[in-house]
């Protein structure tokens, strides 16, 4: 390896290193954002009844009957 060789990173590495060096809060704001959306417990009661209560559906969806 030459002496003059430097490990490449991406612009977007560049971009995204930059980012969090001027906001340091910015990991933990992305992780609130996704506890309010994403990270929700589940209901198993309530999703057994909506698997139940489900109406198989016909092959042709248009067709009024058989």
């Amino acid at each position: 390896m030459p002496l003059f060789w430097k490990a490449y990173t991406s612009d977007v590495t560049t971009f995204i290193d930059q980012l969090k060096a001027a906001k340091p809060t910015l990991e933990e704001e992305q992780r609130k954002g996704r506890a309010l959306l994403w990270d929700k417990r589940i209901d198993l009661n309530a999703q057994a009844d909506y698997s139940d209560a489900k109406v198989p559906q016909q092959p042709y969806v248009y067709q009024t009957g058989h």
